[in-house]
């Protein structure tokens, strides 16, 4: 059975051969030891009540097996409590510039883009990575959306407005269109070595280089200004998960692939607003098949914080008590009469 648990450091060497899969765009999972094995203690020390916001991050794995800390890891996501306060985030907000002169009786409007920090603050969902070999059923649906359930769950760890920086669309040969058309104008480096950068944390290099004045988009190739808000193949399953969960493009992008950056206000995410608090009966049958009931899928995770656990299990969709069996009890970790919180899956999900 899969189901996901907080990440630990025995997770590293998964978690690297992950990495060396990801492809390039995927900033906060470099192919990396040393910037992973950061990570894991940071989700530790998050885990544990031990962080500042600034450093607060949450990481998790989905796993394959009964519920061990040895079991085998497949995917990877997170959820970093607050962006930019440790170090600046940057973005591009696409904006509009108007050019008019009544003598000439012109009016001409110019698409531009400004570098700002509009999300300092915000929580942000990343790191999400699911192994090829895995991408089937709803384990990519546990995977990202368990994420929604633990912010839920300890609502007041995190902002009120939520974002998803989502990779931007490369070409066939791994370029990003919109990196050439202007960002190789401003660092003289292919865009796998800046995305790499990034990835370990150097960003200052941003700051000094990047064009402090709006960026026509007019003046972009044709190829870069189609990139922009454009996401990368592999990433449009994501993008339609948090838009079935209320989040939306607002006008915001990578300042490297110009990848859309999603947001939506905590309070309103769909699997926050919708989840349920039940209490929790065990059955020692094995429930009869789906297609003789009205039973669906639901996402469900325990209350604990530091010894979070996740997973998908069948039960009717209406109910006032959620019936486990005694394995997916003891993986989730939650006894008769314990608490879970709980949420259907959508119809696309299950």
């Amino acid at each position: 059975m899969f189901h996901v648990r907080p990440i630990i450091r025995d997770d590293l060497p998964a978690i690297f051969a992950l990495s060396e899969r990801t492809g390039t765009g995927l900033t906060t999972l470099p192919a990396d030891r040393t910037r992973l094995a950061a990570r894991i203690e940071r989700s530790l020390a998050s885990f544990a009540g031990e962080a500042k916001l600034a450093d607060a991050c949450y990481v998790f794995v989905l796993v394959q097996g009964s519920g061990g800390d040895r079991d085998a890891v497949v995917g990877i996501s997170a959820i970093e409590a607050a962006v930019g306060l440790a170090e600046p985030w940057y973005n591009y907000r696409v904006g509009t510039l108007v050019h008019a002169s009544r003598q000439l009786d012109v009016y001409t409007t110019a698409p531009t883009l400004f570098l700002g920090n509009d999300h300092t603050g915000n929580s942000e969902l990343c790191s999400l990575f699911l192994d090829q070999g895995y991408r089937h059923g709803k384990n990519g649906a546990l995977l990202a959306k368990c994420r929604l359930l633990f912010i839920a769950e300890f609502a007041d760890r995190f902002a009120e407005k939520v974002i998803a920086e989502l990779r931007g669309a490369l070409d066939a040969d791994g370029r990003s269109p919109f990196w050439e058309g202007l960002g190789r104008h401003f660092f003289a480096m292919e865009y796998s070595a800046a995305d790499y950068l990034t990835g370990l944390g150097q960003k200052s290099f941003i700051a000094e280089l990047m064009p402090r004045h709006p960026v026509y988009v007019n003046l972009l190739p044709p190829a870069a200004r189609a990139a922009i808000g454009t996401v990368h193949a592999d990433t449009a399953p994501a993008r339609a998960m948090l838009e079935q969960e209320g989040f939306r493009y607002e006008g915001y992008v990578d300042i490297f692939d110009a990848g859309p950056t999603l947001e939506c206000f905590r309070d309103n995410i769909h699997a926050v607003r919708q989840s349920q608090i039940l209490p929790v009966t065990l059955d020692e049958d094995d429930p009869v098949p789906d297609s003789v009931t009205d039973d669906i899928v639901w996402l469900v995770c325990n209350r604990r914080f530091a010894d979070f656990r996740a997973a998908v299990v069948t039960a009717p969709a209406r109910a006032d008590r959620l019936s486990l069996l005694p394995y997916a009890a003891a993986m989730l970790r939650v006894a008769e009469g314990d608490s879970v919180r709980a949420v259907p899956l959508a119809p696309r999900d299950r």
